[in-house]
């Protein structure tokens, strides 16, 4: 004969319907939700110690970015071209922050200092690469080949949906507020001396002519990797020039073959 099984004792018998139920720990954090008084409190505590931990490590260092040799301020054209870079917004479509990943570093070049932004007002690290990155850009095409980018991007770049930029060479600019410009920038840090001021017109036009009297006191302010050329190639100075010598500045100023970080930051 097959044995029959042995119904289940109740729970009076063996106590278990007499112990109380475990509180997980979804169930405790349902206190602080039904409770707001101590919701905002436990809140604040969170935040405040959040807040020590990042805030208070900057008061024992002296500067947050680390000098690295090479860096300058940007040249009144360059300065231009970065107001037509941020007017523009190709900041939306481009970054220009290389995170220290091998893929990145890899394919754009050494990962980005934050010395390479600390005259940046405001700062165009991006958060979208509809675009590659610029951060490298500086010498990596020619001349030649940012004026056709700007004129028709599908002519270099057959995949690219950018819009055509061909109307900044129409543009000719006198660069007669180049003086506030720089002065607005001393204003909030950028070390832009009294001399680099007064002749910041003067530097504005002679970075377009190599021939000119005006190149050895460019480069005696901003130093010799100062690049003096005809950007575009046309009489005058257009929108484009200063854009195409802002774009060929990024990325050539610090030389990382002799770069070495800091280890104690």
């Amino acid at each position: 004969m097959a044995s029959e099984k042995k119904p289940p004792m109740p729970a009076s018998a063996t106590g278990a319907g007499d112990r109380p139920k475990k509180r997980s720990i979804l169930d405790k954090h349902t206190i602080l939700e039904k409770n707001i008084t101590l919701l905002t409190i436990f809140a604040f505590l969170v935040v405040t110690i959040g807040g020590i931990v990042q805030i208070a490590p900057l008061f024992w260092l002296e500067n947050t970015i680390e000098d690295v040799d090479g860096m300058r301020p940007y040249t009144p054209l360059e300065l231009t071209g970065r107001d037509i870079y941020v007017r523009e917004g190709c900041y939306v479509c481009h970054s220009q922050m290389i995170r220290p990943m091998r893929d990145e570093v890899e394919r754009y070049g050494h990962y980005s200092l934050a010395a390479e932004s600390q005259y940046d007002h405001p700062f165009q690290w991006g958060s979208k690469r509809t675009g590659p990155d610029l951060a490298r850009v500086g010498g990596r095409y020619s001349d030649a080949w940012h004026v056709d980018h700007l004129r028709d991007p599908q002519s270099v770049v057959p995949e690219s949906v950018m819009p055509k930029y061909g109307f900044l060479e129409d543009r000719l600019i006198e660069g007669e507020y180049i003086e506030d410009l720089l002065s607005t920038h001393a204003m909030v840090g950028v070390p832009y001396s009294d001399d680099m001021i007064e002749n910041a017109k003067a530097d504005f036009a002679a970075q377009l002519d190599p021939f000119g009297d005006g190149v050895d006191g460019l480069m005696e302010r901003y130093g010799e990797k100062v690049q003096v050329r005809n950007f575009d190639g046309q009489p005058g100075i257009s929108e484009a020039d200063a854009l195409i010598a802002y774009l060929q500045m990024l990325g050539t100023l610090v030389d990382f073959s002799t770069f070495t970080p800091d280890a104690s930051r």
